[in-house]
């Protein structure tokens, strides 16, 4: 195939997916699309029989193309893919989540009919095992998403500040080159912020709604929300305008809970009351879950909720540490040009 020939290609990093990757092939293969698309696998040097399995289905279906990801992270993937690609139209797919079958074509019209750099879908949580639909069940909430609209369905389609997963006019990316190389986590979010500085719009369209499958396990949950609250220090230091109002929460309810215990008695009492206003929170929205979802899940919802906030916010607080505060964003806040 040549450049021409080629209508979409779709980037796929993967890493010790022995386990899961046959079927997420099969899913993606499957897209129902009136055009040449080809499906980029970028292997991070798994461990397992990962490697094994990809070099099968490159030989039996000749769409697929195999890349070795020598440097094993994300970013690095999908640059070397992005490089290698043939497409004019770039999508990105993620190994952990299911996209309904004409997610390429809808893509692909919306890009075509102009006024937008970049289009994704709403990222729908869909549990799988006992810990990872709780995590489920807190992201269908505002409690366990913030202000992130792209992971909360909607009839229309709407602006979001950053999109998940989704498709890209190639030029688009060589643009912008591609995602940067530093931000092992947070790279979209960091992409979108130079397209949006840029004046780009990124659209999320509700037919597009992918079933993203969250960890099942509070130690695995923990790690990827610290990191998540580390590497937005990274972007909002780079970005000042890209911090939400929402992203400052999670590190003040950890600020709030030491002060209740380690304040001076003066601040103690204000801060006790924080703590028991957050309590009061999680409570209520675990109640009303439980209307509709098995009572053990909604009963575990307050360990969810509790892990995700806290291993963000001293995520955050860490990045300040490490990266530096990032006083302009913060100033931006403050000062209400901030719009979310």
């Amino acid at each position: 195939m040549d450049l021409d020939a080629v209508d979409v290609s779709v980037l796929i990093p993967v890493r010790d997916e022995e386990a899961v990757i046959r079927d997420v092939a099969r899913a993606m293969l499957a897209q129902q699309f009136d055009g040449t698309v080809e499906f980029l696998f970028v292997d991070g040097r798994s461990r397992d029989a990962t490697p094994q399995i990809l070099r099968e289905l490159a030989a039996a279906d000749p769409r697929v193309r195999v890349l070795d990801n020598p440097a094993k992270r994300t970013p690095q993937a999908l640059n070397l893919a992005l490089r290698q690609a043939r497409g004019r139209v770039i999508a990105r797919m993620d190994a952990h989540t299911r996209y309904p079958l004409d997610y390429l074509a809808r893509g692909v019209e919306r890009l075509h009919a102009g006024g937008v750099e970049w289009v994704s879908g709403p990222q729908v949580a869909e549990g799988e095992g006992r810990w990872s639909k709780r995590v489920a069940l807190a992201l269908t909430t505002r409690l366990g998403t913030g202000g992130a609209s792209f992971r909360h369905a909607a009839d229309t389609e709407f602006e979001v500040d950053s999109g998940f997963t989704g498709l890209w006019w190639r030029e688009t990316l060589e643009r912008h080159g591609g995602w940067d190389e530093e931000w092992l986590n947070d790279q979209d979010f960091e992409l979108a912020a130079r397209i949006r500085k840029a004046g780009g719009t990124i659209v999320c369209v509700p037919a597009m709604a992918a079933g993203y499958i969250p960890r099942d396990g509070l130690g695995a949950l923990a790690r990827q929300y610290h990191r998540y609250g580390f590497y937005r220090v990274k972007t909002s230091l780079r970005h000042p305008e890209s911090l939400r109002r929402s992203h400052v929460l999670a590190p003040g309810l950890v600020l709030t809970a030491v002060a209740a215990v380690a304040a001076p008695a003066l601040l103690r009492r204000p801060a006790r009351a924080g703590v028991a206003a957050y309590v009061l929170a999680v409570a209520g929205v675990s109640a009303r879950a439980a209307r509709s979802a098995p009572l053990a899940d909604a009963a575990a919802l307050p360990a969810v909720f509790a892990t995700m906030h806290v291993a963000w916010g001293t995520g955050f607080l860490r990045g300040c540490v490490v990266l530096g505060l990032p006083w302009r964003a913060l100033a931006s806040l403050t000062s209400g040009s901030a719009s979310r």
